[in-house]
């Protein structure tokens, strides 16, 4: 045996390891990589369903304000609710929002100097109050499991009359 060859050999075997420890080093990289881009996937999910929930609670509040039942008699009555959202739009509930008695939180007679305050029909500067009230609204996802709460809060404009029948 010649010394070249045996030096040939020797390159051949250095230059397997070199690839071998290469391809290692890509492998780890590319697990490194689908790892991280899972976790990040999930993150995203679990954000995406948080917002969700988070829009169900709103839309459940939106409906109650928008009712007008803040100057209604049976204001008591109709408390708590619960409403089920569809929030993809597919015919199945997907979201229950249970939400308690709004609290009043403040009322006070509205500013005679501030026509904003009274000018709406069947007010007059002394009979119209501005009233705070704290609505909470608690969605829950069966499928999913994700529960958010969310407390909003909204000022209301009633005439005396009503404010002591639900702000008294």
């Amino acid at each position: 045996m010649t010394p070249q060859s045996s030096i040939t050999r020797q390159r051949g075997v250095i230059t397997m390891f070199i690839c071998i420890v290469m391809l290692l080093l890509c492998t780890v990289m590319v697990v490194t990589a689908f790892s991280l881009s899972s976790m990040n996937l999930k993150a995203v999910g679990n954000v995406q369903m948080r917002d969700e929930a988070i829009a169900a609670a709103d839309l459940a509040i939106e409906d109650i304000i928008t009712s007008g039942i803040f100057n209604q008699v049976s204001f008591y009555s109709t408390f708590p609710r619960t409403v089920s959202v569809d929030i993809n739009n597919d015919g199945v509930d997907d979201y229950s929002v249970q939400v308690p008695v709004p609290v009043c939180v403040r009322a006070e007679q509205a500013n005679t100097t501030t026509t904003s305050s009274v000018t709406l029909p069947g007010m007059s500067a002394t009979s119209a109050w501005n009233t705070v009230w704290e609505l909470d609204a608690t969605a829950q996802a069966s499928a999913t499991g994700v529960s958010v709460q969310v407390l909003q809060g909204i000022r209301v404009l009633l005439s005396e009359v009503e404010r002591n029948q639900v702000c008294a």
